[in-house]
C-alpha cells in the first residue's frame, strides 16, 4: 500500500460524519460534504439530496487542482481555501489534511466569517482523525505492517483461474 493511501474503516467513517454534522449545524449550512483529491465522496452531511454529489465531488476537485496550478504560476504553493459566492447560495471549499476536500455549501442563513470560523475549527478534528486512519492502516493488532492481501496467492493459484 502507497505510504499516503488511506484505508476508511467504519469507526472513522460514522467520526467524519459526526464532525460533518456537527460542522452543519454550527456553520448554518445547507450542505456539507467531503471528498478525496481524486473527486470520491468520502462523508457528507444536510441537504445532501438536493445536490449531484457525484458531479459536485469531480469539479470541485478539479476547481481544487486548476487553482493548484493558478497558485504554483505566481509562485505560491498552494491556496487552502476557495469562496464561490453566488446570488442564493455560497460555497467554501478547504483542503483537510492535505488529503482531502470539504465543500460547505451555505446561504443567507450564515456567513462567510462564521463559515470560516467553524471550519477551521472542524478541520483539526478531521485532521486528527485522518492521521488516526493512517496509523491504523499501517499496523496489524500485532504492531506490524499489514501483509499484502495478495501474498498467500500462488502462481498455481493463478494458473489454475485462467486454466480453465
Amino acid at each position: 500500500m502507497p505510504a499516503n493511501e488511506l484505508v476508511l474503516y467504519q469507526e472513522e467513517f460514522q467520526r467524519l460524519e459526526r464532525s460533518l454534522r456537527q460542522l452543519r449545524q454550527d456553520a448554518s449550512a445547507r450542505a456539507v460534504f467531503l471528498f478525496d483529491k481524486s473527486g470520491q465522496q468520502i462523508a457528507a452531511a444536510g441537504e445532501i439530496d438536493q445536490f449531484d454529489a457525484t458531479s459536485l465531488a469531480s469539479l470541485t476537485a478539479g476547481n481544487v487542482a486548476a487553482t493548484d496550478g493558478l497558485a504554483k504560476l505566481i509562485g505560491e504553493r498552494e491556496f487552502s481555501t476557495l469562496h464561490h459566492e453566488g446570488q442564493r447560495d455560497h460555497m467554501h471549499i478547504s483542503i483537510v489534511g492535505k488529503r482531502a476536500i470539504l465543500l460547505v455549501i451555505f446561504d443567507e442563513r450564515s456567513s462567510l466569517g462564521l463559515v470560516r470560523l467553524r471550519v477551521k475549527r472542524s478541520s483539526v478534528e478531521m485532521e486528527k482523525i485522518f492521521e488516526e486512519m493512517l496509523v491504523k492502516g499501517t499496523r496489524t493488532t500485532d504492531g506490524q505492517a499489514p501483509a499484502s492481501p495478495f501474498a498467500e496467492i500462488t502462481d498455481e493459484d493463478i494458473d489454475a483461474l485462467f486454466s480453465e
